[in-house]
C-alpha cells in the first residue's frame, strides 16, 4: 500500500502535539510495512521565501497553487492509493483535496481541531467557549473579533476560506475522527456516519511502568485555554505540601504565572519546556497526570503519555479527555456553562462519585471550575495506586500503537476500494 501523508507543520518555536502526533504516525506506518510518501511544508518556511511567494501567501489557504503544482506531480509519478491529510494550513490549502480527487486518489483527513467551522479552530475566545460562527455562511464573529491571529485581515481570509471550502471537506473520503466528540462535531458539520472513523493517536510504547511517583503533572502549552490559571487556584485552596508537588512544564503565554506560583509557594516546580526524555522523567516522578483544559481539547497527548506510563489522569470534564480516561461522561455542546458540566458528570458515565467527581477506567473528570477541581486533587492522590493497572490497561488496548495502525491501515484499505468523493 502506497500513501502520501500531507501537512503543514506548526512552527517549531510553538510546540505541537500535532506534528510529534504525525511524524509518529508516519514511523509506525512504515515499520508496518506501508510506503509512506510525505507531502510535508512547513510554516517555519515562510521567513525566506522568495518575494513572489510571500505576496501569494493571502491566497495560500484557500488555493495554494505551488503546493497544488507539487503534489500533483507527486500523484502523477507514484500512484498512490490514498492521500491522507492532517493540517492543511497555511501552505497546503485544503484545495489539495481537489486535486487528489482529480488524480482519481481518495482522501482521509485526521481531524486534529474545530477548524471546518472555527477560525481559530478551538471554539475558545476571551477565556470562554465559543461557538459564535456556527451555522453561519461567513464567520463574520471571527472577523468582529481578530480570532486568527489576532488580526481583522487574517481572520477574514480564514473565515472566507472556511467558507469557500465547506463543499471540499463535504467531499472528504473518510474522516478519522480521535474521539467521539470530533465525530459529533463532523456530523453536526453535515458529514454522514459512514465516513467517519473513531481512531485514536497513539504514542510509542515506554515499556513496563515504574513504581508510581508522588504528586501531579502538569504539561501542556501554557495558554488560558489550558487552565493554567484554573488549575493555580484550585492547587493554591490546598496547604503548602499538603498533596505532595505540582509539577507544571512547558511554555506560553502565561509562563509568567506558573514561574511566580513555583516562587510563591515550595510544593510547585517550574520545568520549563522538555525534550522526550524530559517527558518521560517528568511523567515517571508523578502519580497522576492533570488535563486542566477550558475548551473541548480534542486529544490531549499528555493523557496518552500518561496512561502508557501507567499513570492515572485528573482532567475537566470536556472534549475528548472523559473518552480518553475511559469517564463516558456525556460530551456537552461547546457553550454548556460549568453548573451544568457538574451535573452531567455527577449522573453521567463512569461511576459517580461525591462532589461531582466521574470515575473512570484511567482516571477523574470533573466540571471546569476550580471549586471543583481542588475537591478531586486528594481524591485522585488518595486513588491513583488503585487506577496505575488499569491505567495501562487501558493504553495497551486502546492506544497503543500496535493497535491504532491496525485501524488506520485498515481504514486506508476500505476507503481505497470504496472511494466516496463527489
Amino acid at each position: 500500500m502506497k500513501i502520501v501523508v500531507a501537512h503543514n507543520r506548526y512552527r517549531e518555536a510553538q510546540p505541537s502535539g500535532e506534528n510529534t502526533i504525525v511524524d509518529s504516525e508516519i514511523a509506525q506506518l512504515t515499520a508496518a510495512g506501508v510506503e509512506v510518501l510525505p507531502f510535508i511544508r512547513s510554516s517555519d518556511e515562510i521567513p525566506s521565501m522568495s518575494k513572489v511567494a510571500k505576496a501569494l501567501l493571502p491566497i495560500s489557504p484557500i488555493w495554494a497553487p505551488r503546493a497544488q503544482h507539487d503534489l500533483s506531480r507527486l500523484l502523477t509519478e507514484h500512484r498512490p492509493d490514498v492521500l491522507h491529510l492532517h493540517n492543511p494550513y497555511p501552505l497546503l490549502s485544503p484545495w489539495v483535496v481537489r486535486t487528489a480527487h482529480r488524480h482519481g486518489v481518495p482522501v482521509v483527513q485526521t481531524v486534529h481541531n474545530y477548524r471546518q467551522v472555527c477560525s481559530s479552530g478551538i471554539y475558545f475566545r476571551d477565556g470562554v467557549i465559543c461557538q459564535d460562527c456556527k451555522g453561519r455562511a461567513l464567520g463574520v464573529p471571527a472577523i468582529r473579533h481578530r480570532c486568527y491571529r489576532d488580526s481583522a485581515a487574517q481572520s477574514a481570509l480564514m473565515a472566507t476560506t472556511l467558507a469557500v471550502h465547506r463543499g471540499t471537506w463535504r467531499s472528504v473520503d473518510r474522516y478519522v475522527a480521535l474521539t467521539s466528540a470530533i465525530a459529533d462535531h463532523l456530523r453536526d458539520y453535515g458529514i454522514p456516519d459512514e465516513r467517519i472513523v473513531v481512531k485514536p493517536n497513539s504514542v510509542p510504547d515506554p515499556g513496563r511502568p515504574t513504581p508510581l511517583g508522588d504528586g501531579f503533572l502538569y504539561m501542556a502549552r501554557l495558554s488560558p485555554e489550558k487552565g493554567v490559571d484554573l488549575l493555580l487556584d484550585a492547587w493554591r485552596r490546598h496547604p503548602v505540601g499538603a498533596l505532595g508537588t505540582l509539577r507544571m512544564a512547558g511554555d506560553g503565554e502565561l509562563r509568567p504565572l506558573v514561574e511566580a506560583a513555583a516562587a510563591e509557594r515550595a510544593d510547585v516546580v517550574y520545568l520549563g519546556q522538555l525534550d522526550r526524555a524530559g517527558v518521560r522523567a517528568a511523567v515517571e516522578a508523578s502519580a497522576v497526570v492533570i488535563a486542566a483544559s477550558m475548551w473541548h481539547d480534542v486529544l490531549p497527548t499528555v493523557i496518552i503519555e500518561a496512561l502508557a506510563s501507567g499513570r492515572p489522569v485528573l482532567g475537566t470534564a470536556l472534549g475528548g479527555i472523559p473518552y480518553l480516561v475511559g469517564a463516558d461522561a456525556p460530551h456537552e455542546p461547546a457553550g454548556t456553562g460549568p453548573a451544568q458540566v457538574a451535573s452531567a458528570v455527577a449522573g453521567g458515565g463512569g461511576s459517580p462519585m461525591p462532589d461531582g467527581i466521574g470515575l473512570g477506567d484511567a482516571g477523574w473528570v470533573v466540571a471546569p471550575e476550580p471549586a471543583a477541581l481542588a475537591a478531586a486533587l486528594p481524591v485522585a492522590r488518595a486513588g491513583a495506586p488503585g487506577l496505575a493497572l488499569t491505567a495501562r490497561a487501558r493504553y495497551e488496548r486502546t492506544f497503543h500503537p500496535d493497535v491504532v495502525t491496525k485501524q488506520l491501515i485498515d481504514i486506508y484499505a476500505g476507503v481505497a476500494r470504496n472511494p466516496n468523493h463527489v
